[in-house]
Formats: C-alpha cells, sequence, structure tokens
C-alpha cells in the first residue's frame, strides 16, 4: 500500500516503513505524527482517490530527528557595479519515518479502467490544497531573501506566519545573514490575513520610530 500525501506544504509518495527528508516540522523527536491531507491512497489495483483530501484517511508517521540539508550557496553580481554578494543557505529538515497508512472512511474512486486517467488529477489538486501564496514582504522587517526561505519551509501565506511562533521563524531563517527579531512578526502576519491593512500600517510606523 501507498500514498500521496501532503506534509509541510510538499506532496509525497510513500509506503509503510520508508524514511522521508521534509521540511522542519515543530513535533519533537521520537514523538508521532499524523498527516490527514491524504490526496490518494494505492493497494494493489485498488486505488482511492481524494477531491482534493480522502475523508477519513491518514498516514501516521514517527520523528526521527530534526537536521539541515546541504548548504546551497546564492551568489549575485553587477556587471560594472563592483557588486558582490555570496549567501549560503541550509534548508531546515525533519527525519521521519512511515508507521502506517490508514484508508478507514475513504471513498473509492472510479472504477480500474479510469485508475490511470485519475492518478495525474491527484497531483493537479496540490495547489489547491496549498493556497496561494501572499506577499510576506508586507511585514515589518521580512525581505525577499526571508520571504522566500520562509515560504520554501512551508510558511508561504499571512496565515501560515500568524499560526507559527518567533522562536520556529527564528529557526528557519537562523542562515539568513543579518540580525532578524521575529517578536512581532506572527502578530503582524495576523493583521494582514485579517485585512487590517490600516492598523497595520500604524503599528509599523510605530516599529519604524522605535516605539515597540
Amino acid at each position: 500500500m501507498y500514498a500521496i500525501v501532503e506534509i509541510a506544504g510538499q506532496q509525497f509518495k510513500v509506503a509503510k516503513d520508508q524514511k522521508v527528508f521534509v521540511n522542519r516540522l515543530s513535533t519533537e523527536e521520537g514523538k508521532n505524527v499524523d498527516f490527514d491531507n491524504v490526496l490518494l491512497i494505492g493497494d494493489g489495483d485498488n486505488v482511492t482517490l481524494g477531491a482534493p483530501a480522502i475523508d477519513g484517511a491518514q498516514v501516521s508517521a514517527k520523528v526521527l530527528k530534526h537536521l539541515k540539508g546541504d548548504k546551497v550557496i546564492v551568489f549575485k553580481k553587477k556587471r560594472r557595479k563592483g557588486y558582490r554578494v555570496k549567501n549560503g543557505h541550509r534548508q531546515a529538515l525533519t527525519e521521519i519515518v512511515i508507521e502506517s497508512i490508514t484508508a478507514s472512511g475513504a471513498k473509492k474512486a472510479a472504477p480500474k479502467k479510469e485508475t490511470k486517467k485519475a492518478e495525474p488529477k491527484a497531483e493537479k489538486a496540490a495547489p489547491k490544497a496549498t493556497g496561494k501564496a501572499d506577499d510576506l514582504k508586507k511585514i515589518e522587517g521580512v525581505g525577499p531573501k526571508i520571504a522566500s526561505t520562509l515560504a520554501e519551509a512551508g510558511l508561504a501565506t499571512f496565515a501560515d506566519i500568524a499560526k507559527s511562533t518567533p522562536e520556529a521563524i527564528s529557526e528557519i531563517i537562523a542562515d539568513v545573514r543579518g540580525n532578524h527579531v521575529t517578536d512581532t512578526w506572527p502578530a503582524q502576519a495576523k493583521l494582514a490575513a485579517e485585512g487590517k491593512w490600516d492598523e497595520l500600517k500604524k503599528w509599523q510606523d510605530e516599529l519604524d520610530g522605535g516605539k515597540a
């Protein structure tokens, strides 16, 4: 049996006892974690397809360890400008092992003849599940590099940032150069997600002026 499941903003094809590296999870090492955004389950010739997720399906895993990926070097240069910038980035990752795949409560997909046509539709459903990314640079203190780093870690919208913590955000952007104070980012993101732009602008003006 195998499943296509969304974990931390990415899709993975997993099977029991398989080890997978995913974007950093908040779950502690040695703890179990469940993922219920299961898009497809295959068991032999039987395929169950979600719309986009399968009702009642679940993938259970155990967190083995938290680590960082290989360093990626980003070098920027402008001709005849004397401009050279070199940055390094290591993605925050979590290694998990798949312990079980449960399909209880799932509705069967179309008959076997239509199975091959149905599989690509599961992959196309991914953008609908992850949602449209927001312009995170509207948060005071977030630049293009930090915005892309957060998006790679699965925090691509204001709502994602609002649900996170300053400590978790600081860990994700640890390899981005500079001194970043993330204490107000979740609260700023909450105002942005709620569309309270005037209130957010007033607060950001106070932050710039050193009042908060």
